[in-house]
């Protein structure tokens, strides 16, 4: 029976949380770093400050705070830049797709294969960008559009595809979720 032990399954367990907790830390690391360069090293600045409390919401370690932070005051690291992508997925909702990079020649393909692979095309800047608002969390669309069951299930597994690329933080949509009850 070897292989069928308490310690092998806690092993297994806890790879899989592991990395997932790596993934999101990353993620916050990145925001981190990429708003203290904005506040020209400033770790008080607005934007900092709302990205830690976001990192320390989800449980990001002290260590990897001060160390993105570190990184974005100018001590060492490549630049990282905020990109926009903008597109249609299906059913032709209008997408905005923020990402966060240090290379934007490698970051742009890989979007832009995920959406030719699915069989939709990836936009050029303003073609999707009209449909959205800014506003201090984000882009809330326009004239939000309802969708079908089927179409919605393609879009959330679209969105979730699109979600597992390391450098993308957030996806926006003009697809009208229904308000659950």
């Amino acid at each position: 029976m070897s292989g069928h032990n308490k310690w092998s399954k806690i092993k297994h367990k806890k790879a899989a949380t592991d990395a997932q907790k790596s993934k999101i830390f990353s993620k916050h690391a990145m925001l981190i770093t990429m708003e203290t360069r904005k506040a020209g090293g400033d770790p008080n600045g607005a934007n900092v400050v709302a990205a830690i409390e976001r990192a320390k919401k989800d449980s990001m370690p002290k260590e990897n705070i001060e160390r993105a932070i570190a990184k974005g005051s100018g001590a060492g690291g490549a630049a990282l830049e905020q990109v926009l992508f903008e597109g249609y997925g299906p059913g032709g909702v209008a997408m905005l797709i923020e990402a966060v990079t240090d290379n934007n020649n490698r970051t742009s393909p890989i979007i832009r294969h995920i959406f030719t692979k699915a069989g939709l095309v990836l936009g050029t800047p303003g073609s999707a960008s009209w449909a959205f608002t800014k506003t201090a969390d984000g882009y809330v669309p326009v004239n939000p559009m309802e969708i079908d069951d089927v179409t919605g299930e393609k879009l959330a597994e679209f969105i979730e595809t699109i979600e597992e690329q390391d450098d993308v933080t957030n996806v926006y949509t003009t697809a009208d979720t229904p308000d659950p009850e």
